[in-house]
């Protein structure tokens, strides 16, 4: 399936990684457990975090970058998707996100470790627990264009099937973690700003 007209015009306007963001800042968040196409994203302006990376990677990749998702993985909370890109040799990351914080960074980072670790302070449950624990290899969402991953109706959960799959590297060690400090009341007022509810993790 090809993108429609529509689409492409809409599509050509998300020619800068800044203005996806800005994007998927203005619309609603999916909390339904589902993983539906960007082109699904684009009519019904909602997703959560892993459709809005795949609709970032459309994008990107409609305007002549490589449509790469990383996974951030957790403990006690959801796990959360961005899609990196690069500029000048360095790493910036677009994202949905329930939290305010997991969203968008800049194109200044050296490397995919230093990227990743820019989230680290700002990854907490709704009980301030700082939870990133993991990051894996980025994905390149081309392997997946001869299903139109872009277009389909079909569900995409294979996606994230794949991306489990792949190595992660640790972020933390045991110590390290058990010496983790809760976020402050104002960092979890902040983060959870304008978050939908009915999305949220309710951890353990």
């Amino acid at each position: 399936m090809d993108w429609t007209p529509d689409e492409i015009k809409f599509l050509k306007t998300m020619s800068d990684p800044d203005k996806i963001q800005g994007f998927l800042d203005s619309i609603d968040y999916n909390p339904v457990y589902e993983c539906r196409s960007p082109r699904w994203v684009i009519k019904k302006k909602s997703a959560h975090c892993f459709e809005g990376a795949l609709f970032a990677a459309a994008a990107l990749q409609f305007n002549g970058y490589k449509p790469l998702i990383v996974d951030l993985k957790s403990y006690n909370d959801d796990d959360h998707v961005i899609t990196i890109f690069k500029k000048d040799g360095h790493w910036g990351a677009v994202a949905k996100s329930n939290f305010t914080s997991l969203r968008y960074r800049e194109p200044v980072y050296r490397s995919l470790r230093e990227l990743v670790m820019s989230y680290f302070d700002f990854y907490f449950n709704t009980d301030g627990d700082k939870s990133l624990r993991s990051y894996s290899l980025p994905l390149d969402l081309t392997i997946y264009n001869a299903r139109q991953w872009t277009t389909t109706n079909e569900d995409l959960e294979y996606i994230g099937d794949k991306l489990e799959q792949i190595r992660h590297y640790p972020v933390v060690n045991k110590k390290m973690i058990k010496n983790l400090k809760k976020a402050s009341n104002i960092m979890l007022k902040a983060g959870m700003l304008g978050s939908n509810a009915e999305g949220l993790f309710k951890p353990k």
